[in-house]
């Protein structure tokens, strides 16, 4: 069992993920794990940031498949939503790199701090006042 814990951000962190924009990346991300075979355990996705706990096939590198998945969704989301190309120039819609960890024995706890993701990020924003 292979399975990971993925966070990957857009560039410049920008809070792009509108509800449509949103909804477009899930509906792709999940497009392109079904291709290569990759199973979705959990994600969720924030309004700058994208977590997910996957399971990838062992013949499979975790960096072919985080490129893979990145390229592919900025390629769709730039054909989709041309005004992102406004906000990204030179088409590079993620940062560079992303943030990957094994999941052991405590994917259940993995599992639901990504469904609390946006609870999270808003109790984090409320003590703030700018």
């Amino acid at each position: 069992e292979c399975k990971y814990h993925i966070v990957i951000v857009p560039k410049y962190r920008y809070k792009v993920f509108s509800r449509e924009i949103r909804e477009a990346v899930k509906d792709e991300l999940r497009k392109l794990c079904v291709w290569m075979k990759v199973e979705i355990i959990e994600g969720n996705v924030c309004k700058d940031h994208i977590h997910m706990c996957l399971a990838i096939p062992p013949k499979y590198a975790i960096s072919n498949v985080i490129g893979t998945l990145k390229g592919k969704t900025a390629i769709r989301m730039f054909n989709k939503f041309p005004k992102l190309r406004h906000k990204y120039w030179g088409s590079h819609f993620w940062s560079r790199g992303y943030y990957v960890n094994t999941v052991g024995k405590n994917e259940e706890m993995i599992r639901q701090y990504i469904k609390d993701q946006d609870k999270l990020d808003r109790l984090e924003n409320q003590g703030k006042l700018f």
